[in-house]
């Protein structure tokens, strides 16, 4: 509860309404001091401090008791008496107006969301920021759920942004322009893993690019584009992976025809209840080296490939070695990939075992 209020306090600091509310206290106050100051004036000095103030109190909340200091002997008291209730009353509706307008105009819940999110963000760390939620967004953050992936989802249209949280339950997002360095940067964008610029318009794709590489030369950003002639300049701009949905999905139709067999083993793996994937893990510098035959004892992974550089090992023989720096491909679930992981000593063991 006192968060809440805090929070409530920082909301109302930061709004247009907070000047007002400062003058209007400060009004009430001047009224008060006067009044007492007047009030002990008029009574000649007879009446105590706490009578005079208690007098102007409830004078201007106009509460109606009798008066505590008695005036009926002096016209000038009465009428000193109307000008602090003018008043009084006039500053306490001007606070009441800002107040109301503030609850009003402001919506307290959405902005303490905003602000629980923002510290949601700001704890972690080699997560994934998909920017754009729309068909191929959703796909992708569908994938990242499935596989137990941290990520924050940036999208300017709330009402694709209500429909995501209402499908899936994730609830890390931001409203605003991912192409945008401050709404990159509230993402977490300089302690992200990896940047998904899948918005529906190529040249916002490039410039998420762009922006993403400038403040994280280390993540890897994969981008969407949909005219062939933008995929080398939305690579030059920072991408480390074009991606076509419509050259992609031709290909898809013609291996459904050519390669039927191949590609259910695919669609099957993907809906398996573990969560069947092809997943990559690099082995730390720091591993010390052995065998396939000693890594490969956990039934939870399915070691299908090694990488070395440009060389590729497939199907790996049980005495090959593996080496700090090659990537291990492997048929795995979640629960496997995090096992290979914390064989090797990968660093993703550690960011993988929270999902939202």
């Amino acid at each position: 509860m006192l968060i809440y209020m805090f929070t409530v306090y920082k909301i109302f600091r930061g709004s247009l309404y907070y000047g007002r509310l400062r003058n209007a206290l400060l009004l009430i106050l001047a009224v008060h001091i006067f009044g007492t100051i007047g009030y002990v004036v008029i009574s000649g000095g007879k009446a105590s401090v706490i009578d005079a103030l208690y007098m102007v109190f409830i004078t201007v909340a106009t509460i109606g008791y009798g008066e505590v200091i008695d005036l009926s002997h002096s016209p000038g008291g009465r009428v000193f008496t109307m000008l602090i209730g003018f008043t009084g009353i006039g500053t306490l509706t001007y606070l009441f107006s800002a107040i109301t307008a503030f609850v009003l105009e402001t919506n307290i819940n959405h902005a303490y969301r905003r602000l629980r999110m923002d510290r949601t963000i700001a704890a972690m760390s080699g997560h994934y920021i998909v920017c754009g939620i729309g068909r191929v967004g959703s796909y992708i953050a569908d994938e990242l759920l499935k596989t137990e992936r941290r990520f924050v989802v940036i999208e300017a249209n709330e009402k694709t942004l209500d429909a995501h949280c209402e499908r899936t339950g994730h609830q890390v997002f931001l409203t605003g322009d991912a192409s945008d360095d401050d709404v990159l940067l509230r993402a977490g964008v300089e302690r992200c893993k990896g940047v998904f610029a899948v918005t529906g318009d190529d040249s916002k794709n490039l410039v998420i690019s762009l922006s993403a590489r400038q403040l994280n030369p280390t993540s890897r950003i994969v981008a969407r584009v949909h005219d062939p002639r933008n995929a080398d300049k939305t690579r030059r701009a920072g991408a480390d992976e074009i991606v076509s949905p419509d050259f992609t999905g031709g290909m898809r139709l013609a291996s459904a025809m050519l390669r039927p067999h191949a590609v259910n083993f695919m669609d099957m793996m993907l809906h398996t209840e573990n969560n069947l994937r092809v997943e990559e893990v690099v082995v730390p510098a720091g591993f010390k080296s052995r065998t396939v035959a000693e890594l490969a004892k956990n039934p939870e992974w399915m070691l299908v490939a090694v990488r070395s550089g440009d060389d590729w090992a497939f199907n790996p023989r049980p005495e090959a070695r593996i080496e700090p720096g090659q990537a291990l491909i492997a048929i795995v679930s979640p629960g496997g990939r995090r096992a290979l992981e914390e064989a090797v000593g990968a660093a993703g063991a550690l960011e993988s075992g929270y999902s939202l």
